[in-house]
């Protein structure tokens, strides 16, 4: 198939899954044109680069040139970047074309994927449900056959929880292996872009064009990328997989449980040996995460003041009140809930006590993980969220809503990378499996991915 033919497929799937009220609106911005441009110029040069035509969604709070970056958000309607993030520009240098860019939480916060200013996503398996947020319009493209690869972020969960509820996979690489450049900043020390992809050689592909060192961010290591699909074929035989006890508490579902079962004896089958572990602070994360995240968020945004992005209220009472105009119609409820509270944990009288703790626990959580890769464990093996996707409008406790990231923000205080992958489905709505790896050992987690997913084969998806 040329490029062309894949990007009109891409569009014509596009506009059906727009169609009708009950539309997933999942994609946010898109030319036709453009991209069917591209896409010729693609099939004129013949090449043989690694995505050659492939079609690709990118999240709309990662910078591009030729369509709008808004970040979900009224602060920034029709603000279009003057640069390219560089995930971007690696994806467009390997042969894809950027054909739309898709909805999200508003600046990446939330986990429902019901809190972008244009109105909710909706999960292409069962539209009355939520897709899973922030980045679940890239995974609600992927689900519903617009693209095989799309780019999404993480803060606390937000490429994997998503990646879950649609039945697809997402990855979350290590803090420094993918540059963050052209990511728009909600959190600095826990933002990381992550791929969303059919499957996990889909995933594996995407990562291996997006990471590496990058001149343009300093937080990105000098350390060479595997071919990560290579990994697709190590075996499993003296593998050691941890199955950490707080990740199974009495209250998970048995249902969940059950099918989390079915995937560890999948990897005792194939001769892995899986080991039961303990990461004691988990349950710490949750607090931790919505301490520091809120910290950083409140710092980052203070940027949006009306005066160099987007957004302008303007009138005749002084600069202070424009700006205080323009914040508060800009952002939405979730967004100045967590600047207020970000604002709070950082003044003084408070920071000793609430963000200086949380960064000492954080340094616990990040031992734990340390700790169980030292003795012996290759890959961590967890359920990725503790329920199948919840419909829409079901959860108004913000506390509530914040439980969902309760398996993976851990991942993201400690840095290390982590994958979803589907390991089933509880009344046909998919639930993933989490696998966590060391530091910058992508490859392995990749391999036991890979070696999951073939040994469930269809069992994943019912």
């Amino acid at each position: 198939m040329t490029a062309v033919e894949s990007v009109t497929a891409s569009f014509a799937r596009m506009e059906a899954v727009r169609a009708g009220a009950d539309g997933l609106n999942c994609v946010l911005w898109s030319d036709r044109e453009r991209s069917l441009a591209e896409a010729r110029a693609v099939d004129a040069r013949a090449e043989r680069a690694p995505l050659a035509g492939y079609p690709v969604a990118v999240k709309d709070n990662i910078a591009t040139l030729d369509l709008p970056t808004t970040c979900g958000s009224r602060i920034l309607e029709g603000y279009v970047s003057p640069y390219e993030a560089t995930v971007v520009s690696r994806l467009r240098d390997a042969g894809s074309v950027v054909v739309c860019k898709t909805n999200c939480d508003e600046f990446a916060m939330g986990s429902s994927n019901e809190n972008s200013a244009y109105g909710p996503v909706r999960n292409p398996l069962d539209p009355r449900r939520v897709p899973g947020g922030s980045s679940g319009g890239s995974a609600a493209a992927v689900a519903a056959g617009i693209v095989r690869i799309a780019l999404g972020s993480e803060t606390g969960g937000s490429v994997r929880q998503p990646a879950a509820f649609c039945g697809v996979v997402g990855v979350k690489p290590t803090y420094g292996r993918v540059s963050r450049f052209g990511l728009v900043a909600f959190a600095s020390s826990l933002d990381q872009v992550g791929v969303v992809g059919r499957t996990v050689d889909d995933a594996a592909l995407g990562m291996e064009i997006i990471a590496g060192r990058d001149p343009y961010d300093s937080t990105t290591a000098d350390r060479p990328v595997p071919r990560y699909r290579e990994a697709a074929s190590r075996s499993m035989r003296g593998f050691v997989v941890g199955r950490p006890t707080e990740y199974f508490p009495a209250s998970l579902d048995p249902r969940v449980t059950a099918l989390c079962d079915r995937a560890l004896d999948a990897f005792r089958a194939q001769g892995a040996q899986v080991r039961e572990m303990s990461l004691p602070h988990t349950e710490l994360a949750i607090p931790v995460y919505y301490i520091v995240a809120p910290a950083e968020a409140s710092s980052n945004l203070a940027r949006f003041d009306g005066v160099r992005y987007g957004l302008r209220v303007r009138g005749d009472d002084g600069l202070r009140a424009m700006y205080e105009r323009t914040r508060s119609r800009g952002f939405g409820p979730e967004v100045t809930r967590r600047i207020l509270l970000g604002t709070y944990v950082l003044s003084a009288g408070y920071y000793d006590a609430y963000y200086k703790k949380a960064q000492e626990v954080r340094w616990c959580i990040t031992e734990d993980f340390r700790r169980a890769f030292a003795s012996g464990v290759d890959v961590i093996f967890t359920p990725t969220t503790p329920s199948p996707a919840f419909e829409l409008g079901a959860k108004s406790d913000p506390y509530e809503m914040y439980l969902n990231d309760i398996f993976t923000a851990t991942g993201n205080l400690a840095g290390v990378p982590a994958l979803s992958l589907p390991i089933g489905r509880i009344d046909a709505l998919p639930i993933g499996g989490q696998l966590i790896a060391r530091h910058f050992d992508e490859a392995g987690m990749f391999a036991a991915a890979s070696a999951l997913e073939r040994a469930l084969g269809d069992e994943a998806h019912r």
